[in-house]
C-alpha cells in the first residue's frame, strides 16, 4: 500500500502534467489569428530610388517585387550586374551601405525576397500550385525577376539565408552565376525540420504566428546579427520594420515560417559542385553562423577565397561596409587584373 502522502504527492504530479498538457494544446489558440492591418496597395509604399516589378508565378496573378538599382545598365558596356540577396527576416536596406561603392563596378540590383521588405505577401489559400515560399520557389522568383530585368549573368551576393540562395542558384543555373560573394552564409548551420502533420497542427499554426509576429516586430536578429549592437541607430530599425507598413505581413512571414520548418537546407552536400569564383566572409564575432561553419564552407567550394573581418558580426555589409568594399574590390581585381 502506498503511503497516503505519497499517493497525494503521484496524484498531484499527474494533475500538473494534464495541466501542462491542456495549456500546451489549447495555450497556443488564444493567439489572436486576425493578420495585421496595413497598406494593400504597394504602389502606395513606393520610396525614392526604387521600384515595384511584378513578376509571372505560377498559380498566382503574379508577385510584385520590391527593387532598388544603382549604377549602370549593365548590358553591352563589358561591366557587371550584381545581385544583392538579403537573409532571414530582412530587407533590401541591408545593401543600403554596399550599393554605392558596388555600383563603381557595375550594375546592382537589390530586392525584397517574398514576403518580407515591400515586396508581395501571399496567404495559403490565394495560389494555386506551387508554394510561393519553397526554397524552389525563391530560385524561381530570382531567376525570373533577372530575365524581367534583362539581366543575363551576374555575381550573386548573400548575406545569410541569401548565400544559401546564391549557392543554389550557382547549382542550378551555372551559366546565369559569374561569380559569388558570400556573407556569413547559411549553410552548414540547421534549423529545425518538422513533419508536415506537426506544422500543419492549429496549434503550430498559431505559434508560427506568434514567432512571424515577435521576429517582425522585435528585430532580435538585428541586435544579434551585430558585434556591437550599439552602432544600430533608429533609421536602421525603421528600415528593417518596412514590412509592417503593409497588410498581412504576420500570416505571410507565418507561412514562410511553416514552409521552412519542412523545407531543409541541403546545399552544404553539394558544395564542391559549385564551380564558379567565390568569395567568402566571416566576422570574427558572429554570433547567428560560427566563423568556423563559413570558413568550412568556403573549404568545400573548390575556387573559393576566404576572409575574416575582425570586430565584425553576421552583417558585415551594416557593421563594417568598408572593410567588406577593401575585400571585395581586391578579390575582383584579382579575377580582372587587366580591368577587363
Amino acid at each position: 500500500m502506498l503511503r497516503p502522502l505519497f499517493r497525494f504527492t503521484l496524484i498531484l504530479l499527474a494533475l500538473v502534467l494534464a495541466l501542462a498538457l491542456i495549456a500546451a494544446a489549447v495555450g497556443p489558440l488564444l493567439v489572436d489569428p486576425a493578420p495585421a492591418t496595413g497598406e494593400t496597395r504597394l504602389q502606395a509604399l513606393a520610396r525614392p530610388g526604387s521600384e515595384f516589378v511584378t513578376i509571372p508565378f505560377p498559380g498566382s496573378d503574379g508577385l510584385t517585387l520590391h527593387v532598388a538599382e544603382r549604377g549602370g545598365d549593365g548590358a553591352g558596356t563589358g561591366q557587371p550586374t550584381f545581385v544583392l540577396l538579403h537573409g532571414f527576416t530582412f530587407n533590401l536596406s541591408t545593401w543600403n551601405w554596399l550599393m554605392a561603392p558596388l555600383a563603381e563596378h557595375g550594375r546592382v540590383v537589390a530586392y525584397d525576397q517574398v514576403p518580407y521588405g515591400l515586396s508581395a505577401k501571399p496567404l495559403p489559400g490565394t495560389w494555386d500550385g506551387a508554394n510561393p515560399y519553397s526554397k524552389s520557389a525563391a530560385l524561381e522568383q530570382m531567376i525570373t525577376l533577372l530575365d524581367q530585368l534583362g539581366v543575363e549573368r551576374a555575381y550573386l551576393v548573400g548575406n545569410s539565408s541569401g548565400g544559401t540562395l546564391a549557392l543554389e542558384a550557382a547549382r542550378a543555373y551555372p551559366e546565369r552565376v559569374q561569380g559569388l560573394i558570400l556573407l556569413a552564409p547559411w549553410v552548414n548551420s540547421q534549423r529545425p525540420n518538422l513533419p508536415s502533420w506537426l506544422v500543419d497542427l492549429p496549434q503550430m499554426q498559431r505559434l508560427t504566428l506568434l514567432l512571424a509576429r515577435t521576429l517582425g516586430t522585435d528585430a532580435p536578429l538585428l541586435d544579434r546579427g551585430y558585434a556591437d549592437p550599439s552602432r544600430i541607430d533608429e533609421e536602421r530599425r525603421a528600415l528593417t520594420g518596412a514590412h509592417r507598413a503593409m497588410a498581412n505581413w504576420d500570416a505571410a512571414w507565418a507561412a514562410l515560417l511553416a514552409r521552412s520548418l519542412g523545407d531543409p537546407v541541403e546545399i552544404g552536400t553539394h558544395l564542391g559542385e559549385i564551380m564558379q569564383p567565390a568569395l567568402v566572409v566571416t566576422g570574427t564575432e558572429d554570433r547567428i553562423v560560427p566563423p568556423a561553419d563559413t570558413r568550412d564552407a568556403a573549404r568545400a567550394l573548390p575556387n573559393a577565397t576566404y576572409a575574416e573581418l575582425s570586430g565584425c558580426g553576421h552583417l558585415p555589409q551594416e557593421e563594417c561596409p568598408a572593410l567588406v568594399m577593401d575585400i571585395v574590390d581586391q578579390w575582383l581585381d584579382g579575377l580582372n587584373p587587366d580591368g577587363g
